[in-house]
């Protein structure tokens, strides 16, 4: 089955149309450094036109009951599951994730939006005890307003899922600027929704990031802006949000510690922890990078996850027997490259397999002997690029997986309760996995600490974010 890739357009009011801003840009399949198509972007009064349609797909869409929104959701989540293959496929050529690692951001994505439509139908305000004879308290949760949603290019789909299924499953209309790099595969997800959502409801648009993002953000029309991506846009996007009084939650980097014990099973632990390190090439938020190893186990921990790590096929994403895909872009290649050569330069052993000539492509790397100054402890590598320090107590463990500043994800393998009860309470971050990697469901939420933003998406604070709360006090 051949799989032709086109640039999509943009989507305004129920309708696909071309893009007439002045600019354009490439998209480019970092397997090859290949240009696929050239993606032409909203201008200033398309995006005008996008936000009075979402004023008024908002006025229509609150009002069908939630019953019904859930209904229509979920017809638009059979027919995404339909289209798994060839929508997998467009991420692959865009993104250049191995087919495999594409068809399950796709289920997922569904999974996500499922989710949330079945929650719309959850949404539960509460009767409170009233004060006066002949009178009622009410609490109603309301759908905020039109929304504006930022989604990045690493996961594409399932990130801009989180936005479109809580936003819609609330009574939101939304207003998506996909990545720029990845337009395709997000364009046709948007597209299994548009015959059951109301024109205006849901519309994507793809930009110059810097005019789109203001022109969205300052319009009276927005009242949500929600924002997945590094940490200087999201602090940029904040301060935008906050000059309007815009309601605003922010998922950005990470730098995922992982803390094993010496009762760790190391072959488990190591078999789990480089297929999650490795995935989409390192490219992942989440990703587990900072290995903080018991000196017990810390040799036999060592030997096993860097040959298990070079082992890796890295190699173009759309042939089966590839592993690792090449880096999303040009850019990620030198800024990886420059980390791990600092790195280095400060005293870090590097550890390097191979990778193809040509495209994007980054070996998977493992440094040892790091320091909790260099930069790999403190810049997120966003690549395949994980460290492996010895520590002598769980304490230790901890202070050092806290020094970073970022504070999303982290993961701990013991079978100890103490450990875990210890862990748990002390490490931070807003999701920590024990014995696994499951740190991101649809049903749970997911949202980071310090410098890894705030708010939540998915699970009920995740619907939460999109809905207003008023209280009632009816007298009669």
């Amino acid at each position: 089955m051949s799989f032709k890739y086109c640039a999509p357009k943009i989507f305004i009011n129920g309708h696909w149309y071309n893009g007439e801003h002045s600019e354009s840009v490439s998209i480019v399949n970092p397997a090859t450094a290949r240009t696929l198509d050239r993606l032409q972007l909203a201008s200033p009064i398309q995006i005008d036109q996008a936000l009075q349609a979402a004023q008024l797909g908002f006025d229509i869409w609150r009002k069908i009951p939630a019953f019904e929104r859930c209904a229509r959701l979920e017809k638009g989540v059979i027919r995404l599951r339909q289209n798994i293959e060839s929508i997998a496929h467009l991420l692959t050529l865009e993104q250049g994730k191995p087919l495999a690692e594409s068809r399950a951001e796709c289920s997922m994505a569904a999974d996500l939006i499922k989710w949330y439509a079945e929650e719309a139908r959850r949404t539960y305000g509460r009767f409170v005890p009233a004060r006066l004879p002949n009178s009622s308290m009410q609490v109603h949760k309301l759908p905020i307003g039109p929304v504006a949603a930022f989604s990045p290019w690493n996961f594409p789909l399932v990130l801009s899922a989180r936005k479109i299924g809580g936003a819609l499953a609330a009574g939101c209309s939304i207003i998506l600027k996909g990545a720029e790099e990845t337009p395709a595969s997000v364009a046709a997800m948007v597209a299994c929704f548009e015959e059951e959502i109301s024109p205006g409801a849901l519309q994507l648009l793809f930009g110059v990031p810097a005019e789109l993002s203001e022109q969205l953000i300052f319009s009276p029309v927005i009242r949500k802006v929600s924002f997945t991506g590094s940490v200087p846009v999201g602090r940029h996007l904040a301060q935008l949000a906050t000059q309007k009084l815009k309601r605003i939650t922010l998922e950005l980097g990470g730098h995922a510690p992982v803390i094993v014990c010496a009762d760790a099973d190391i072959e488990k632990t190591v078999n789990m922890m480089v297929t999650h390190k490795f995935r989409n090439a390192g490219q992942a938020c989440l990703a587990p990078t900072r290995f903080f190893v018991d000196k017990k186990i810390e040799s036999d921990f060592t030997d096993a996850f860097i040959e298990a790590s070079l082992k890796l096929v890295v190699g173009d994403g759309i042939k089966s027997s590839s592993q690792m895909g090449p880096l999303a872009n040009v850019r990620r290649v030198a800024s990886v490259a420059d980390l791990i050569e600092r790195s280095v330069r400060a005293g870090a052993k590097m550890h390097q397999g191979l990778a193809p000539a040509g495209g994007f492509f980054a070996p998977a790397t493992v440094l040892t002997q790091v320091q909790p100054d260099m930069p790999i402890m403190q810049e997120e590598p966003f690549g395949p690029v994980a460290t492996i320090t010895p520590y002598g107590d769980l304490h230790e463990a901890i202070t050092l997986a806290n020094r970073c500043p970022y504070g999303l994800a982290g993961y701990l393998f013991t079978d100890s309760a103490r450990n875990i009860h210890h862990v748990t309470q002390e490490l931070q971050v807003g999701s920590l996995a024990i014995n696994g990697m499951g740190v991101s469901v649809p049903e749970a939420p997911f949202g980071g600490v310090k410098d890894s933003g705030f708010g939540s998406e998915s699970g009920i604070e995740g619907m939460e974010a999109f809905l207003d709360t008023k209280f009632v006090h009816h007298c009669m």
